[in-house]
């Protein structure tokens, strides 16, 4: 059986001790707003589908782009409006959100504190 290098035994040791890098989301969080674009592809991806049954998922994408290059601005008026409002309902969801953070951890503290003083 063949000695392990010293290179081999250092990597392995380099993997182990990794820690993963993204912290998991919360799922209470809420939705980030969508773009104009992405109400646009939502309302016609099923007709470039039905259009080209043979596309496959990212040639559908780049029709949808092209697509969406082709319009004008009073055709995009709508998305864009949508969006819009999309936007001001993730606004306010996030500030709901991050003040039931904050309480929640100022009443934390504020528990914390209790504690300590009911030891005296």
């Amino acid at each position: 059986m063949p000695k392990e290098t010293t290179k081999s035994k250092r990597k392995a040791a380099e993997k182990a001790e990794k820690v993963p890098r993204k912290t998991k989301k919360d799922p209470n969080a809420p939705k980030r707003a969508l773009s104009a674009y992405m109400f646009f592809s939502q309302d016609w991806r099923e007709r470039i589908k039905t259009e080209n049954p043979d596309a496959s998922f990212g040639e559908v994408g780049k029709l949808l782009g092209a697509k969406w290059k082709e319009l004008d601005d009073e055709e995009k008026k709508p998305y864009i409006e949508q969006a819009a409002k999309d936007k001001e309902r993730a606004e306010g969801e996030k500030n709901a959100y991050d003040n039931g953070k904050k309480s929640a951890a100022n009443s934390d503290k504020e528990e914390e504190v209790k504690d300590d003083d009911e030891d005296d």
